[in-house]
């Protein structure tokens, strides 16, 4: 297999050079630490080469300011960079996707690149490596729909994609659909935009539950301080990174350890994810604002389709009332998951009216209950004869 070498376009006079420009006046060393790390990056050095007695005298003769750079502070400053690209997406609205797989002849190994192409506030036509996974085998659509998705959440642009490119292969179409899946998902959800708020925060306890449960002695010290502290709960869990309604009950486990974790980073200096009190803050207010309907809503062991409008009336409500909180984090939140929460449930769904109605318990009465907390007294009067008119028609279609 041959590889594939990465080309920088030149200097042109229509062309946006890549190349920085020479340093004038002061010397500045971190912005030579910069240019390094561009320079290890765009021909693929390994970070030792700072390290190397050559290149160090050559600087140190160039440059007598010149101060030696070792392998971790460059691993580091290339990370700035990576970190810096990835800022650079927040203000891009629409991304292409091209996905390749690919297998190397020689190690009988099968990868996939994931490629981003977006224009920028420049009309100028932007292509990024997103990502380079190895795919072991069996190789499933549904493994590859769940790396390209943890990718696309990595650099925060799942809900940026516009068009998705793959080759023709029958694992490709089951990865597309289950993205159709989870973008619809992630689109439709109600409190999406709850939990994008604090998405770092659920990164942080989501690393800080995966590295206690990695290790039988993290674990052990762990539950001592959980003895230590008397708390009655004992188990952790991981959520899926692909399925919003998972880290809600991971957070509302993880939250009843809140004292634990302070105290586990003060007995172990490896552990670097310990969540703030203003993160477990706000993880709280999130969880008091939707803990009730993300379990009803995406119930599956059961039949809850006659329960929906009781629910939606009552996150209606409450997000009326939420979205004039005198906490700025809560207004914004609320406010973000109210206006999609009015696109997909501000009109009258007259499926899930008649749903409810059916119900032997409800009848009726639900409608009258509700539509008046839900729309104007016009509206409301309006969305009631149409669901009469609509059982009405389901009575004589089966009678």
């Amino acid at each position: 297999m041959r590889q594939h070498h990465i080309s920088f376009s030149s200097a042109g006079n229509d062309v946006a050079t890549t190349i920085l420009p020479a340093l004038s006046g002061k010397f500045d060393m971190l912005k030579m630490r910069e240019l390094i790390a561009h320079w290890v990056l765009m021909h693929e050095h390994p970070f030792t080469i700072v390290e190397e007695e050559g290149l160090n005298n050559m600087m140190k003769f160039w440059i007598p300011e010149w101060t030696s750079v070792s392998r971790h502070t460059c691993k580091k400053d290339c990370m700035k960079v990576y970190e810096s690209e990835k800022a650079k997406l927040k203000n891009v609205t629409k991304v292409s996707l091209t996905i390749d797989l690919w297998n190397s002849g020689n190690q009988k190994m099968e990868y996939m690149v994931l490629t981003g192409h977006w224009i920028d506030s420049t009309r100028r036509l932007n292509r990024h490596i997103l990502n380079f996974v190895h795919l072991p085998p069996p190789r499933t659509g549904i493994e590859i729909a769940d790396d390209i998705f943890k990718c696309l959440m990595g650099w925060g642009i799942e809900s940026k994609v516009y068009t998705i490119s793959v080759d023709y292969a029958s694992s490709n179409d089951v990865a597309i659909k289950a993205l159709k899946e989870n973008f619809e998902v992630l689109e439709k959800l109600l409190c999406g935009d709850g939990l994008y708020q604090i998405r770092h925060i659920i990164d942080d306890i989501h690393e800080s539950v995966f590295y206690i449960n990695s290790s039988e002695s993290r674990l052990k010290v762990f539950y001592e301080i959980i003895q230590q502290l008397k708390l009655p709960y004992w188990k952790l869990i991981l959520h899926c990174k692909t399925r919003w309604n998972y880290a809600y009950e991971m957070l509302a486990t993880t939250i009843k350890f809140k004292k634990v974790f302070p105290r586990l980073k003060e007995r172990d200096t490896s552990y670097h994810n310990n969540p703030s009190d203003e993160d477990w803050e706000k993880v709280y207010n999130i969880l008091k604002v939707f803990s009730g309907s993300t379990k009803l809503i995406s119930g599956s062991d059961y039949q809850t389709s006659n329960l929906f409008l009781k629910e939606v009336c009552v996150v209606k409500c409450m997000l009326d009332g939420k979205s004039e909180s005198e906490d700025d984090f809560i207004r914004v939140m609320v406010r973000k998951v109210k206006e999609k929460f009015n696109k997909y449930w501000g009109e009258c769904n007259v499926l899930m009216s008649v749903a409810a109605i059916l119900d032997p318990r409800l009848k009726m009465r639900v409608i009258q209950w509700a539509f008046p907390k839900m729309y104007s007294e016009a509206v409301a009067r309006a969305n009631m004869m149409t669901v009469r008119d609509a059982l009405y028609d389901l009575y004589e279609e089966y009678v």
